[in-house]
């Protein structure tokens, strides 16, 4: 009875990342844009739905892209500054949602439940969304149903930037027109296999036996059958901060250059160690990962006392690095993790640390917060113009960041 009674609400910020680039800077309002990676093998992570007017969409490779629109804007983005705005809204959530789950860097489920006997669910998450948009300028839509798989295929109806309500009793006719590639678990071939049996309606699917799609497709096919007829019994998750922190960079081209290699992880370890102040998190675990031009892919972990200190974290990563690279071989990626995080601020070594050190790192974090996360380098890490994708501890990522070279 609990889950025919349940209140699930979806909420979704409108392009992201187009919209926190749009609060930066006005002047890209109206325009194509296009942000991910701009090197031959970049793709688009985000773009606005003025250029998905012209046929563009996420995880498109960016030159074909640039071919179908060549007058949009190419930004690589920050993930820092997503990760900031992110938070925001995190917060907005959290002051008034009873229990929320954040899926990733801009997507949150909320289990209203009960909430209809004071104010009407409805109306509540209303004034939530609007809650959002007047404190962090962001757009954003939501679903509302009785489980997670209808409200969330009910925001992608709603967006941009609005709201729809599936009431109880009407989740299969509200699912029934659509395509069956707004179930969540169909992708590009199992939307294929569909296709070749003649199913490309979800009332299709809601119509045919269950052992059927059994047959087609195999042990997903009981859950995406289930999902056609508006069945979800998954409970919201309570969010909870991650536990790790990561960044990689995948080269254009595949190199050797030891040089920009040492260059590029002193950049990526400040980075992360700037990220774990910022949020007031420690490690006590840091890691090295290099994949080779053969895709053979090797890491290497170390436990250290718990810190978020640059001179400390710099010559374990140098180390693990030293002891994990082969010079005989052309480098593809690499990548560095902290995990074991836990929260406190910086403590302070009495034998090691000074109070010069303290200040110098409180200085220069307040200059990355004002002017951004690469505003301060170490001269070693200054040639390393991108230090690739970040996974920040205050937010996920993006499943269409994962693997990305931006």
């Amino acid at each position: 009875m609990y889950f025919q009674d349940r209140q699930i609400a979806h909420m979704d910020l409108d392009s992201f990342f187009v919209s926190v680039e749009r609060l930066i800077d006005s002047r890209l309002n109206n325009r194509p844009i296009l942000i991910g990676g701009t090197s031959s093998r970049g793709v688009v992570a985000s773009c606005s739905y003025e250029a998905r007017a012209f046929g563009i969409h996420s995880a498109m490779p960016m030159k074909m892209a640039k071919q179908l629109c060549p007058e949009a804007i190419v930004l690589k983005g920050n993930s820092g500054t997503y990760s900031k705005y992110s938070q925001l809204v995190t917060d907005v959530v959290r002051e008034s949602a009873p229990v929320f789950e954040k899926t990733s860097i801009d997507e949150f489920y909320i289990d209203f439940t009960g909430m209809d006997r004071f104010f009407g669910t409805f109306k509540y998450a209303k004034e939530l969304r609007s809650k959002i948009i007047k404190e962090t300028g962001l757009p954003i839509s939501f679903g509302l149903s009785t489980n997670k798989t209808v409200s969330k295929v009910a925001t992608g109806e709603a967006k941009p930037n609005n709201e729809i309500e599936v009431s109880k009793g009407n989740e299969r006719p509200f699912l029934a027109p659509l395509s069956v590639q707004k179930i969540p678990m169909v992708g590009e071939k199992t939307y294929q296999k569909l296709c070749d049996l003649g199913v490309k309606r979800i009332h299709t699917v809601q119509e045919m036996p269950v052992d059927v799609m059994e047959r087609v497709l195999g042990k997903s096919g009981r859950g995406i059958w289930e999902k056609a007829n508006g069945i979800d019994t998954s409970l919201v998750i309570p969010f909870q901060e991650r536990k790790s922190i990561s960044t990689e960079r995948t080269f254009d081209k595949d190199t050797i250059d030891v040089h920009r290699l040492k260059g590029i992880i002193t950049a990526m370890t400040e980075n992360l160690a700037f990220q774990l102040r910022r949020g007031d998190k420690l490690t006590a675990c840091v890691s090295v990962k290099i994949r080779y031009s053969d895709f053979d892919t090797h890491s290497l972990q170390q436990n250290i006392p718990y810190t978020s200190a640059d001179h400390i974290l710099l010559p374990k990563i140098q180390e693990l690095f030293d002891k994990l690279y082969n010079k005989r071989l052309l480098v593809r990626l690499i990548g560095v993790k902290f995990s074991h995080l836990v929260g406190g601020g910086y403590q302070i070594n009495l034998f090691e640390d000074n109070e010069k050190n303290i200040q110098l790192y409180q200085a220069m974090d307040k200059m990355r917060i004002r002017y951004g996360d690469r505003a301060v380098l170490r001269a070693s890490g200054m040639d390393a113009k991108t230090i690739g994708r970040s996974n920040p501890f205050n937010g996920d990522p993006p499943p269409l960041l994962a693997n990305r070279r931006i």
